[in-house]
């Protein structure tokens, strides 16, 4: 069978630590994710893994650069990495992607069998594969599997809808703290100091309390709010008493509609009896905030006056049409909208429309031409209900290949790969198109065409909240409009055919009860 648990094989050398992830969130509503998705974004075997975590600007997001540097500053250790693969929010993976990822972590895992000390992982929690509801657990039972009782940690982000196998097969659970996910390095290195303590010799339970409560992405923020406070709450609690290692209140992720989706609490604590109460204590005081777990919008024709009549510029939110949590980046409701009411000073970003984006290249910059966006050919697809096509005479203002590092934020100091890209002027609106589908949570997506957010009066972007941590230089939260308009990514969530998701639940159904 495997290695058995053990501390530091050698003060010179360290500990040996297999390193694997598979980081998706996906959308039951949105159309499958492509091996050509997780290629495109962050597919790294081998070496190369570690390579691009030392790297100054990694593909990889910020739990696996934040490991290895906090397991390099401790001392000696021996990386052993099998694969970390990553890509934006999108449908369920489809399955035979996922068998080719899960045949290289077995094959990988299983040359290193009673050669490693202990396993990180980097998992986000809301995956799905086309066959499988809870493809993190299966990458979790596989470690087991192979490598048997070594330590392993694992950390997730805060969206992770949790299921009882996650839990069990981990010896430490971590999850993000903060949305906009800042935190990401952070609990990276945390990740490597919970692994260190499993290696010396301590133990760790877990408890896991889920709620049924299926909160609307745009009541998750964690700087004000009743998750924010949730998640306060547990910090401070858990500062005042060493027998917790770990406090993750996981928010959940609504259109993963699986059976386990819901808000949880889970901890981490040197005691079963101490993990249990804290998160129950932890998920009473989500249960009493309840009622404040609601999608508050804007409609429409609202942010359409208040983007003409503002005195002060302002940030309208496309939450609906969020490419992090899987929309397609390409709904023109809003654009439409600003554009017939001759909006002025607007920079809309980013619209996911290749054709559109290669033909502007073909045209060249100072060319005017009618742009027609969501051509059928297209990205247009009848599982995109939402993207009609629109079209308006244009000029290209300005071109780049998309290859951008980003500079506030969720992408603060990754290397963004956006395809072809182009700004088009439309009016008094300026438009950027992109080629490969990301959601506009970074100004030097905008920045690295010339254009100045800092001068607009209205700045149009396709996110649901990543972008406040890399707007917020320009629009405190006071200036931010989040609009309704259609998407796969709506906030009321009523608006969905839910399938899976566990009933009754709130916000969706006002007579849910809940018994701790």
């Amino acid at each position: 069978m495997a290695a058995s648990r053990h501390g530091r094989r050698d003060a010179v050398t360290g500990p040996r630590i297999a390193l694997l992830g598979f980081s998706i969130e996906c959308n039951r509503f949105a159309p499958p994710a492509t091996l050509r998705d997780f290629e495109t974004r962050c597919w790294v075997e081998g070496e190369a893994l570690v390579a691009d975590a030392r790297s100054a600007s990694p593909m990889a997001l910020g739990e696996m650069p934040g490991f290895v540097a906090d397991m390099d500053a401790a001392g000696p250790w021996q990386p052993r990495p099998v694969l970390l693969a990553m890509a934006e929010p999108n449908g369920p993976v489809e399955q035979d992607a996922f068998a080719l990822m899960m045949t290289k972590w077995r094959t990988g895992l299983e040359a290193l069998r009673g050669q490693v000390d202990g396993v990180y992982c980097v998992l986000h929690g809301a995956g799905l594969t086309t066959a499988l509801d809870d493809p993190e657990g299966a990458v979790q039972a596989l470690v087991r599997e192979v490598l048997g009782d070594v330590p392993m940690v694992c950390s997730y982000d805060l969206h992770a809808n949790v299921s009882d196998a996650m839990v069990r097969d981990t010896d430490a659970f971590v999850g993000y703290r903060t949305n906009p996910h800042l935190d990401m390095r952070e609990r990276g290195a945390e990740s490597a100091q919970l692994l260190r303590r499993l290696l010396a010799g301590e133990r760790a339970c877990r408890a896991l309390r889920r709620l049924p409560i299926v909160a609307p992405t745009v009541s998750m923020l964690t700087a004000q709010g009743p998750y924010a406070e949730v998640i306060d709450l547990g910090q401070e609690l858990a500062a005042l008493d060493p027998a917790i290692w770990n406090v993750s209140v996981m928010g959940g992720f609504a259109y993963g509609d699986t059976p386990f989706n819901g808000m949880a609490v889970v901890v981490t604590a040197s005691d079963q009896a101490t993990a249990d109460s804290m998160a129950e204590r932890l998920a009473r005081a989500a249960w009493a905030r309840r009622d404040r777990f609601v999608a508050e919008l804007t409609p429409l024709r609202e942010a359409v006056r208040r983007a003409k009549d503002s005195p002060v510029p302002l940030a309208f939110a496309d939450v609906a049409d969020n490419p992090g949590g899987g929309g397609r980046g390409n709904t023109m409701q809003i654009l439409e909208a600003f554009h017939a009411a001759d909006v002025q000073g607007c920079l809309v970003g980013v619209i996911h429309d290749p054709l559109l984006a290669a033909e502007a290249h073909a045209l060249g910059r100072g060319a005017r031409f009618t742009a027609r966006f969501n051509r059928p050919q297209g990205t247009l697809t009848a599982d995109d209900p939402f993207s009609h096509p629109f079209a308006a005479e244009a000029e290209v203002v300005a071109l780049s290949d998309g290859r951008v590092t980003g500079r506030r934020g969720i992408f603060a100091g990754t290397a963004m790969t956006l395809g072809p890209t182009a700004a088009l002027r439309l009016g008094g609106i300026t438009v950027v198109v992109i080629s490969i589908r990301t959601q506009c949570a970074d100004p030097a997506f905008l920045e690295h065409l010339g254009l100045d957010i800092g001068a607009a009066r209205a700045v149009v972007v396709k996110s649901r909240g990543h972008f406040r941590g890399g707007f917020d230089e320009f629009f405190s939260h006071d200036r931010i409009v989040e609009v309704d308009a259609p998407g796969l990514t709506s906030p009321i969530l009523t608006r969905f055919p839910w399938t899976k998701l566990p009933r009754p639940v709130l916000p969706i159904d006002p007579e849910t009860s809940w018994t701790p």
